[in-house]
């Protein structure tokens, strides 16, 4: 359980840490042909969406991973959850409702790895 629980983990905190990078780094103008939402946005507001992203990532492995402050990594997971469903609502909002499929993915990962982090650190 344990395996699969990191390898979820891993996984799901290299994809946050890639979109984010990718918004913290590049120009809102040179997102948009495929992420037609951030026009929604300020280009400040894209960047620290993507510094989010980022600092997500990292608290999904680096807590659990050095045994330093462990409950930072379910607390990483519930947060980038939140995320997810704001995500959800504004794609909503656009009229994307049905392109929103790969928001509830990493919305419901985010939630079973923060579930099964707190259900290790219970034990």
């Amino acid at each position: 359980m344990i395996i699969v629980l990191w390898i979820v983990t891993g996984l799901l905190a290299l994809l946050f840490v890639a979109a984010g990078a990718t918004k913290a780094t590049r120009s809102r103008a040179s997102l948009q042909p495929r992420m037609a939402y951030v026009e929604d946005f300020s280009d400040g507001q894209v960047k620290t969406i993507g510094i989010l992203e980022v600092l997500g990532g990292i608290g999904l492995v680096l807590p659990m991973a050095t045994g330093i402050l462990p409950w930072l990594t379910p607390l990483a997971a519930f947060a980038l959850f939140i995320t997810m469903v704001a995500a959800f609502f504004v794609h909503l909002r656009r009229g994307e409702g049905r392109e929103s499929a790969p928001v509830w993915v990493l919305a419901g990962l985010s939630l079973a790895v923060g579930i099964g982090w707190v259900v290790v650190l219970a034990n």
